[in-house]
Parts: structure tokens; sequence; C-alpha cells
């Protein structure tokens, strides 16, 4: 059986150059840290990665997916290159150059790869033209964050990007960065708790915000499981049978929306996956990894074959 993998990241060398090239702009710093000297990218003095050869070397990148018999793999750009928190222009001009390698990239590789590109989400009329621009390109849709400072993607200055998303029935796949919240600075926890926490927030503010029902052709793919949401399902049902204020919004218990999006199998725990499974549908939960990330799954656990191909197509 072949496996699919939706979760993987890439950096290719022309995007490279564009962030050494505006390094100063975008505060991007390389460091050599620890014993043995471990490469580490850190942008805007908080997104801090260990940045191995993997994430820019092409040949090490498609070895890496060969020797874990990944057959197809989704790639995305990584999230520290949103860079939602720069001018627009600067954020424009970043996923023009990200987009546009991917997509020579993967065309390349059109027997190995699909991509997903990045926009400029602090502004939707301009996430709405960079997601046209990008399925132009070839892309099946794009990677995004959770939405922008206090900004969720449920809210009405995302309706241009929604409606192009739907018409196009594009794949979006929500991301998060690290959470800011300043009891969670510390331990790891930013990453541990604080990203499935940020996909969990934007996960459920879809569903009560109505874009599920006003778009159904997007092809929503939530990170890491789906963050906490599906493990919430009785509180938000219970919510649904005790609130007219969530009831009168939704045309269906939420259960039933939690059907509509994807999900990655990135969980690390086999008990963890079958539940998700058995909430969503063995069709919504597809292979992913992570790769190249510290957190991976590697190589990814398998998922259901028509959610990698509905993904990947």
């Amino acid at each position: 059986m072949p496996v699919y993998d939706v979760h993987t990241h890439f950096v290719p060398p022309e995007m490279l150059d564009w962030l050494r090239q505006n390094a100063r702009a975008v505060r991007a710093v390389w460091e050599e840290r620890g014993p043995g000297k471990t490469p580490v990218l850190t942008v805007n003095h908080k997104w801090s990665f260990e940045f191995k050869a993997e994430f820019y070397e092409a040949q090490r990148y498609l070895q890496a997916q060969t020797e874990a018999g990944v057959s197809r793999a989704l790639v995305s750009p990584i999230p520290q290159l949103f860079l939602y928190d720069f001018a627009l222009a600067v954020t424009a001009e970043a996923a023009t150059v990200y987009n546009r390698a991917l997509a020579a990239w993967v065309s390349q590789q059109a027997n190995r790869l699909s991509g997903l590109g990045t926009v400029p989400l602090q502004d939707g009329e301009a996430a709405a033209r960079g997601l046209e621009e990008a399925m132009e390109l070839g892309l099946t849709g794009v990677i995004i964050g959770p939405g922008t400072g206090q900004t969720l993607l449920g809210d009405a200055v995302y309706e241009p990007f929604w409606q192009v998303a739907d018409a196009r029935q594009a794949v979006v796949f929500i991301h998060p960065l690290l959470n800011d919240d300043p009891r969670l600075q510390r331990n790891r926890m930013p990453n541990l708790i604080g990203v499935p926490w940020e996909t969990t927030i934007a996960g459920l503010d879809l569903i009560l915000s109505g874009v599920l029902d006003r778009y159904p052709n997007v092809r929503i793919l939530l990170a890491h499981g789906g963050g906490f949401l599906p493990y919430q399902v009785g509180r938000y049902n219970q919510g649904y049978a005790a609130w007219p204020a969530v009831r009168n919004t939704l045309r269906t218990a939420p259960e039933a929306y939690l059907k509509r999006f994807y999900y990655d199998n990135v969980l690390w725990h086999p008990e963890a996956r079958r539940f998700l499974t058995a909430v969503v549908g063995e069709e919504r939960v597809a292979s992913g990894s992570d790769y190249p990330f510290d957190l991976t799954t590697w190589p990814p656990a398998v998922g259901s074959e028509a959610a990698g191909r509905a993904l990947l197509g």
C-alpha cells in the first residue's frame, strides 16, 4: 500500500538566498550552538530551530523520503517563514519567492511531490490573491497559521481568502507557530502545549463562525492530529445542547463538523491515533511526519490512503 506523507517542510535554495539577502529586514540569525556546533536559525528573535541540511538540500530530503518508504509527499513552507509580523510588502515578496521556487521544484518531481504555498495572511485581500497565484503556479493550496495577532481565521477580514479557497477547492493546511502566552515561556511549553492549543482555537472558531458551512469545498487540514480539538467533542456537543447561542449558529451538532476537516496523524501514540480515527472517520486521517523538524514521526505512521489522495491531488 502506498504511504503518503501530507506534513513535510522544505526551504528551496531561492528562498534561502532571499532570506540571507534580507536577513536584517526579517531579523534572521544563524548560529552554531552546543558542543556539536548544531546550526540554529532564529527569525524575528523568537522562532529558533535546528536548521538541518534536510530542510534545504533537495537530494537529502528526497533520499530520506525514499528510505522511509514514502510514495508521495505534500511539501510545505516552514512556519518560521510565514513572516506575518512584518510589513505586508516584505511578507508578500517572500511568499512570491517561496511559492515560485517550491512550485518549480515540485513540478520537477511531479511523480513524488505535491506542494503548498504561503500567503501574507495579515491582509485578507492579499492572502486571497496569494492563494490564487499559488494555485496558478500548480500548487495544491497553501499552509497558513491559525490567524494573525488577535484576528482569527473565522473573522470577516478573511472572507475573500475563503471565497477563493472554496472556488478553487484548495487545500488549506492550518499549522500554528509557537504560542506567546507568557505563562508558557519555559520548558518548551510554547511548542508542547502552545502549538496544539493554537490549532484547537482555530478549528473550533472555523466551526462556530460558520466558515465550514459557507465554504464546504475547502479541504482544510489540521496539523498534529487537530491539536486538542477532537478530544473535547463531548463538551462541544453538550454546549450545543445547552446553549442556544451555540446551537443557533450551527446547522448540526459540532461532532459532525469535526468530520469535515482532514487531520494528519502526527500524534506519536497509537491510542491517540485510534481515538482520532474513531471520532472523525478513517477517511479523514492521513499519514504525516512533520519532517524534518525535531518532533517528527519518522517514518510516518500509516494513515488513510483515501485521505492522502484527497490532499495530494
